[in-house]
């Protein structure tokens, strides 16, 4: 997990907002296919790999948050 404390927090962000929102018109493919899981349409392969590639960096963005958050009680 040494790895995902070296990403930079900045390029993180940046990452979240471009791949995970976009396109940005008309609708965020992870909006969309959230909203797809919710319903239970999800069944096509390749909406599921979009689900996946869309959402991985808010994935990694929280497992970052959640170490910054447990580094500081550690101490």
């Amino acid at each position: 997990m040494k790895f995902i404390d070296n990403i930079p927090m900045g390029m993180l962000l940046v990452v979240c907002v471009l791949l995970g929102l976009s396109p940005f018109f008309p609708e965020p493919h992870l909006l969309e296919k959230v909203r797809m899981l919710s319903q239970g349409n999800l069944s096509r392969p390749l909406d599921i790999f979009d689900l996946l590639y869309h959402g991985s960096p808010f994935l990694v963005l929280g497992i970052k948050l959640f170490r910054i958050q447990n580094r500081g009680a550690d101490k």
